[in-house]
């Protein structure tokens, strides 16, 4: 990996409106259930990464695309206001913004999601070499098209740029050429038993699958495991990081946090064993507030969280 000192971040992604639908219980089929109050609420894996990113130390520029809607116009504005960079982001004509319905279990904060992929299926990588030799680190995740990726990790990796991929949402007809253009995967559970259709259901298995991905060309593979933590595995190393338990509220962008945290430290010249836990507590955090982009904390709250839970 390269060893980068100004934290610049480049993430190559979706950007979508979030509209979050409280419920008691999912709806069977030919029945009509009562919600709560709908929000509007911009997301997107690549926009909430871009943002957490923003928030936790980066320097952020995003590649991506919206709609000419209301929608699109509020997604960009939105990030703009974060401080990202959003040259790379057009906003395309008689074509939808990104749309997410997010059917949210008010009791436990769990949630099941419906994505439209409007503008995002219209993302391309840049080909100014210039985006790439700005970067510390490239982040991506699977709401854009995988041949958009592919294209941008090689170009990063052409320029030295740790390329970071979050495997999500995960599907298992990847091609290798992916995963060798990626430096550090980091996939949940449930992501890393479709990626490789190997059972999850224990640490040593977990190791085992994480071993099977990795002949697919990343180093890295940083596994995680809710409220357990997670598991950082190499050729030669393992280790387990455990995280500070939290009552969640809605683990929406758990994971995009996580995500853009570790992407920002690894952009400073951090190491992934001391940038893991800042992520495991960005995420815990991210859990104990409504909506994705809202619940994103800052590098203060994380310093402040992690002070506090210090064992």
């Amino acid at each position: 990996m390269s060893n980068p000192t100004h934290g610049n971040v480049l993430v190559v992604g979706s950007i979508n409106m979030d509209v979050v639908t409280p419920i008691k219980k999912l709806p069977l089929p030919g029945q009509t259930i009562m919600a709560g109050d709908v929000q509007l609420i911009p997301g997107g894996k690549g926009a909430n990464a871009a943002v957490a990113a923003a928030r936790l130390g980066g320097t952020v520029r995003m590649i991506g695309a919206v709609g000419d809607d209301a929608f699109g116009h509020t997604l960009k504005s939105n990030l703009v206001n974060e401080g990202i960079d959003c040259n790379q982001v057009p906003m395309i004509k008689a074509i939808s913004s990104g749309t997410a319905v997010i059917l949210l279990d008010a009791d436990s904060g769990q949630n099941s999601i419906m994505v439209s992929a409007g503008a995002n299926a219209k993302v391309k990588a840049s080909d100014d070499a210039d985006v790439y030799t700005w970067a510390n680190v490239l982040m991506m995740q699977l709401e854009t098209p995988v041949q958009t990726n592919i294209d941008a990790a090689r170009r990063a990796r052409e320029a030295g740029v740790t390329v970071i991929l979050d495997p999500a949402p995960a599907c298992d007809d990847l091609p290798d050429e992916l995963f060798a253009a990626c430096d550090v995967l980091l996939p949940n559970e449930t992501e890393l038993a479709t990626l490789t259709g190997m059972p999850i259901s224990s640490i040593p298995q977990i190791l085992a699958a994480s071993h099977k991905l990795m002949e697919r060309g990343s180093q890295h593979i940083i596994v995680t495991l809710g409220p357990r933590g997670a598991l950082w595995v190499t050729d030669n190393h393992n280790q387990l990081f455990p995280a500070t338990p939290v009552k969640a509220v809605d683990t929406t962008a758990a994971g995009d946090s996580f995500a853009g945290a570790l992407a920002a430290n690894l952009a400073q010249g951090k190491t992934i064993a001391d940038s893991v836990p800042f992520a495991l507590a960005a995420g815990s955090l991210a859990c104990t507030k409504l909506g994705a982009q809202p619940s994103v904390p800052t590098t203060d709250q994380v310093l402040a969280f992690m002070q506090q839970n210090v064992s």
